[in-house]
């Protein structure tokens, strides 16, 4: 089970400090945040919000309305007790960099995962575009690779091209991550986005498998 980022009451001491440098709507709050743990962590709206009501009601954060936003600022109170806690501070500070350590080795995890992956599609699509070849009558072979055996240039050009794209994926994946959980702090990601990246990845699989093929 993985731990929680923030150990009880570390959250609402943590906003607390956010408020200080400057007043900030919710969702900017839970920006900072995700900008603290590298994309690795946002809170959710109903993470946040319930936090600020609490603090509030305590006296140590006030509200403005500014347009259609809620602008949370720290009061007088809520300095007095970022003071007094400033050591707590420092050790969430501490267990922050624990979470996004933590987090960041997740990720390289399940980058991991996904690398493997590919590399054992794209070694299956090899054998089976090896077999194809072996199948075709010698000339048909020769008019398709432009030479009669697999040479060591065209090893050595595969295991480029397969690296290359490792590192493409690897790429792709990671900044697609980072534009997703940006966008999920401002609640803008719907299922249809993971229908239509679901779709258009399965197309770019076959796409890719059917160049494979063909040579």
């Amino acid at each position: 089970m993985t731990p929680p980022v923030f150990a009880h009451g570390s959250l609402r001491l943590y906003l607390l400090a956010l408020l200080d440098e400057r007043p900030r709507h919710g969702y900017e709050l839970i920006q900072a945040l995700s900008d603290r743990f590298g994309g690795t962590y946002s809170p959710s709206a109903g993470t946040i919000y319930p936090r600020l009501s609490k603090l509030e009601e305590e006296g140590l954060v006030s509200k403005t309305t500014d347009g259609r936003k809620t602008v949370y600022e720290i009061t007088d109170a809520g300095r007095a007790e970022l003071e007094a806690r400033r050591d707590e501070l420092d050790g969430i500070e501490n267990e922050v960099t624990d979470s996004v350590r933590r987090l960041a080795d997740g990720v390289r995890a399940e980058v991991n995962d996904a690398m493997r992956s590919l590399r054992a599609e794209l070694a299956s699509a090899a054998r089976e575009a090896k077999r194809a070849s072996t199948k075709m009558p010698a000339s048909a072979a020769n008019t398709a690779n432009g030479s009669t055996s697999w040479t060591g240039d065209a090893r050595a050009e595969t295991s480029r091209a397969v690296h290359e794209a490792d590192l493409v994926l690897s790429e792709f994946r990671q900044q697609l991550r980072t534009d997703l959980r940006t966008r999920a702090s401002r609640g803008r990601v719907s299922p249809e986005t993971v229908t239509l990246l679901r779709a258009r990845l399965a197309q770019v699989r076959a796409d890719v498998l059917a160049t494979l093929g063909d040579h």
